[in-house]
């Protein structure tokens, strides 16, 4: 019998969850045992999971899981260097030269366990199965358009949180807008045809903001970009990937600029491939931007977890799409599952 265990998230501000309680009944259906951690915060209250025939677990228990059980979680797992003896979904950050992506597989194969990355389940094409992109979208504008309008009185961004709905957070942009007499910033998408870049598009037009959309045929000659510096917003949609161009150069903290704001969503700026040059860390919800120049100012925002600030709505989006593909636990050497592996054994061969 497959037996899922989905774990309580252990991160700060981290209230989203991979399947909905409805999700859990089909599982059930199907012959799945399966466990539900108890949580603090998860956006999606237990009761649902209890009544859908869930066994419930205390909260971060899952290092005493029964060993064939599958651990079923977003983000990272706490970093205690232990052994990872069990198969783990999760989004891992371990492929692409992040410097805590070697620990944590060395932590795989210390314990013999098994990562199935989020990030790298793929269809036959190549394609994500699931992903958060497009609230990760929404909400990385959003707090990048909450960036600009700090420095519109001199400021640096406060902290953010997470709100009830879509229609809240753009309700308070709206009315922090509303306080500049109708001036709005302009904004430059790149990766506007992707699930990212749909989001940010999507919150940009809710405000009614002046928007380029870019992809793939616009950045094909590789650059250099001057479009980018004459926006008031960059929003960068697209993932880090071998052969990415740069967008945001080192030197264009002093150049001459229009650009005041930055949006990496796509939030990978220990990468390699990072086409945003100007910052080297990832920022928080205490503090969402880093300020890189300071006359005219320069702003970055790359939280690693937006779509948490819209939680219910980025969980039951999600778990939607990856329920097919939990239906199909019990053959994981095949379909999406398989790939995944086969990723994992590539990357763990090389620790």
């Amino acid at each position: 019998m497959t037996h899922i265990w989905v774990r309580a998230e252990q991160r700060p501000n981290e209230d989203r969850v991979g399947l909905t309680p409805a999700g859990a009944a089909a599982l059930i259906a199907k012959g799945y045992r399966l466990t539900v951690e108890e949580s603090r915060t998860r956006a999606i209250g237990l009761e649902g999971y209890r009544a859908a025939g869930a066994e419930i677990a205390a909260e971060g228990s899952w290092p005493e899981a029964p060993r064939d059980a599958i651990i079923f979680g977003l983000k990272e797992l706490p970093e205690d260097g232990t052994p990872l003896p069990h198969r783990h979904i999760l989004f891992g950050h371990a492929y692409k030269g992040q410097s805590a992506g070697r620990t944590l597989l060395e932590r795989f194969k210390a314990g013999g366990g098994t990562l199935y990355d989020l990030e790298y389940l793929v269809d036959e094409s190549g394609r994500r199965v699931a992903a958060f992109g497009y609230w990760a979208g929404f909400a990385g504008a959003a707090v990048t358009v909450k960036a600009w309008l700090a420095q519109q009185w001199d400021q640096v961004c406060g902290p953010v949180g997470a709100y009830a709905s879509r229609d809240a957070l753009v309700a308070e942009l709206e009315e922090e807008l509303a306080v500049l007499g109708g001036r709005l910033p302009s904004a430059l998408v790149i990766g506007a045809l992707g699930r990212v870049g749909r989001g940010a598009s999507d919150l940009c037009e809710a405000l009614s903001m002046p928007v380029t959309r870019w992809d793939m045929a616009e950045t094909a000659s590789g650059g250099p970009f001057p479009e980018v510096l004459e926006h008031d917003i960059f929003l960068n949609s697209i993932l880090a990937m071998p052969g990415c161009p740069v967008f945001v150069p080192a030197e264009a903290t002093g150049a001459a600029r229009r650009l005041s704001a930055i949006g990496d969503i796509a939030c990978d700026p220990t990468s390699d491939f990072s086409p945003v040059k100007v910052y080297d860390r990832t920022t928080t919800w205490e503090e969402p931007v880093i300020r890189v120049h300071d006359a005219p100012p320069l702003d970055v925002m790359a939280i690693d977890n937006l779509p948490s600030m819209l939680p219910k709505e980025s969980s039951e989006d999600f778990a939607a799409q990856l329920l097919p593909h939990l239906l199909e636990l019990e053959a994981l050497e095949a379909g999406v599952w398989g790939r995944a592996q086969a990723t994992f054994a590539k990357h763990i061969a090389a620790v």
